[in-house]
């Protein structure tokens, strides 16, 4: 069996909804506060890593 790394996304807002963007094959929505001292956070449910684009290349 193959296990596929986590999806990384670069966003452009502190405070983003994940739903797992598969459609009915998803997640519940939920909403993710990204700290402003860390620079990402990542989805409780499909480990999404969602990086704010002032972040990015530092993490």
């Amino acid at each position: 069996m193959t296990l596929h790394a986590p999806e990384t996304k670069i966003v452009d807002k502190m405070r983003i909804a994940c739903d797992g963007g598969e459609g009915a094959l998803g997640h519940p929505r939920v909403w993710l506060q990204i700290p402003e001292t860390q620079g990402w956070v990542e989805c409780p449910y499909c480990d999404c890593k969602y990086i704010h684009s002032d972040f990015e290349g530092k993490v």
